[in-house]
């Protein structure tokens, strides 16, 4: 375990000969996933400059925005973990000081390694929640074990997405390549951005996308579009395991993807974030593509996602009873190849 500065921000990283991990110690983001014979980092590194989350403060921090989602945007990168709210808070919670996508992507974390696996957990006080992720490198794998603990004496439906976040050099306009075991899917309701391009409230079987003027698009392929932005659920194929998605860069012959149990995580959420946002920190400039797996399809609020109850006839959220602790595991993987894999299993 190597503790260091990692973009400005306190970190530490484990690595073997194939891939370098690097886990950022306030929020706890998975900054990098470093594929060392690519020379690549798959997942996105904002364009604007990163501060650690205890330091940000609303009236001097202009440059992130005014909006509620201000405190995430000044310390996000990579692969970060949301719970126990998948989208924005209301307004009396974001009062209470709860902010977008819950409290785990602003915690302080203890991080430590112990057998070769690093141990990140922190204490989410608002949500009464405990969160725990070990990650061990296995070759060109990652293993990661999460677990909920509920503090409270009431039983909690919780939100818990993984917010994984592509982006440039991996992810390049009109050439990198999806592949996910999605089936039954859904346009988000309403506005994503300022270049929304999909039919909003659309369903339809992946990966053909409604367009707003009457033709479709093939997610399996990033846009080339000028200036786009677009949010779609889609829900695991339940005759498949495990559920997956993966991602393929023709210029660097790498495929990144991550492999779960649809039971943990039965939904897929593809934000698309091509220069729609004009107002800062976003400033015309920011190219991403979520691949954000978890217990809900949609990015609302509490009230929302429980009044919302079940998409296709399956749950938007996740239980955990009181006092009770809820485990899960996946896998981040890196493969060098010429073409995308049209699926990815568990490593051996």
């Amino acid at each position: 375990m190597l503790k260091h500065l990692y973009r400005g921000r306190r970190a530490v990283s484990i690595e073997n000969s194939h891939l370098r991990v690097t886990v950022l110690e306030e929020g706890g983001h998975i900054a990098e996933i470093f594929d060392k014979q690519a020379s690549l980092n798959p997942l996105w590194t904002p364009e604007w400059p990163s501060i650690e989350p205890s330091r940000y403060d609303a009236a001097t921090h202009r440059e992130y925005g005014g909006t509620v989602e201000a405190s995430l945007l000044a310390g996000i990168m990579g692969h970060n973990v949301c719970t126990d709210l998948f989208g924005a808070p209301s307004a009396e919670e974001a009062a209470a000081g709860m902010p977008v996508h819950g409290e785990t992507s602003l915690a302080g974390y203890d991080i430590s390694e112990h057998d070769g696996q690093l141990e990140v957990r922190a204490v989410l006080p608002l949500a009464q929640l405990r969160f725990e992720r070990r990650l061990r490198l296995h070759e060109r794998a990652v293993r990661m074990q999460e677990a909920i603990e509920n503090l409270s004496g009431t039983d909690r439906p919780i939100g818990w997405t993984e917010h994984v976040t592509l982006g440039p050099p991996f992810l390049q306009k009109g050439a990198t390549q999806f592949r996910a075991s999605a089936t039954r899917s859904k346009v988000f309701e309403g506005v994503v951005g300022g270049g929304d391009y999909l039919e909003a409230g659309a369903e339809f079987d992946w990966p053909m996308a409604p367009r707003i003027d009457g033709g479709r698009t093939d997610l399996r392929v990033y846009t080339n579009a000028p200036r786009s932005s677009a949010y779609t659920a889609h829900l695991m194929d339940p005759q498949r395991e495990p559920a997956f998605f993966v991602a393929f860069s023709p210029d660097a012959r790498l495929a990144f993807g991550y492999v779960w149990k649809r039971a943990d995580f039965p939904w897929l959420g593809i934000w698309e974030e091509n220069g729609s946002r004009t107002s800062p920190p976003w400033n015309s400039a920011a190219l991403t593509r979520g691949m954000e797996f978890g217990v809900s399809p949609m990015p609302e609020s509490r009230r929302q996602m429980i009044d919302r109850g079940r998409l296709f006839d399956v749950p938007t959220y996740r239980w955990i009873p009181a006092g009770s602790r809820v485990e899960v595991e996946y896998w981040a993987l890196t493969q060098r190849a010429d073409a995308i894999p049209d699926a990815l299993d568990w490593p051996t």
